[in-house]
């Protein structure tokens, strides 16, 4: 795992993109994100993995949204990221979570060559009220050995490269199975 003084030379060499950047969000092994303004739900209730399933866009507003149990919101990190010579790991923040907030489910570890907005995978255990910019998450970056011969933003199948700052519903329809 990276340590701060080598995230901060990834970001030098240009190996490692956080933008906006802010040195206080530069944790000793780990850069702090934050919550966009931008939420989602899906329209319907059952979800089918086969199908497209339409999700609707809404904002936090100022004085925040409380969340609710049983609902699974797709939230956005503000930062965007570009990563070419570590694989990132986004992980929940010990803050967050003693509040009962899970940002994903399944999805924490990145492909080298990921370049955007994460998409936040977020369920709580009781309501609790959010804020746009708060602190979400952070980023681990760990060392790859070995060569990288099919990085995630040269993969023509790649479903989420370039990610928007709003929150992008599963594609799990694409494949096939």
């Amino acid at each position: 795992m990276l340590s701060d003084d080598e995230i901060k030379k990834g970001i030098e060499n240009k190996t490692i993109l956080i933008r906006p950047y802010n040195e206080k969000d530069l944790g000793s092994n780990s850069y702090d994100v934050h919550l966009s303004k931008f939420l989602a739900v899906y329209e319907n209730h059952e979800l089918d993995a086969k199908k497209h399933n339409k999700i609707k866009h809404f904002e936090i507003p100022p004085e925040g949204l409380v969340l609710q149990p049983n609902e699974l919101y797709l939230g956005s990190t503000l930062e965007y990221t570009e990563t070419f010579e570590t694989v990132p790991v986004l992980e929940g923040k010990s803050s967050t979570g003693r509040l009962g907030i899970d940002i994903h489910a399944t999805a924490g570890v990145g492909d080298v060559g990921f370049c955007g907005h994460w998409t936040l995978e977020i369920s709580v255990t009781k309501p609790v009220r959010v804020y746009a910019d708060m602190p979400i998450g952070q980023i681990l970056y760990h060392k790859v050995y070995g060569k990288v011969n099919n990085p995630y933003h040269k993969k023509a199948n790649a479903k989420y490269n370039e990610q928007a700052i709003k929150p992008k519903e599963s594609m799990m329809w694409k494949n096939k199975f």
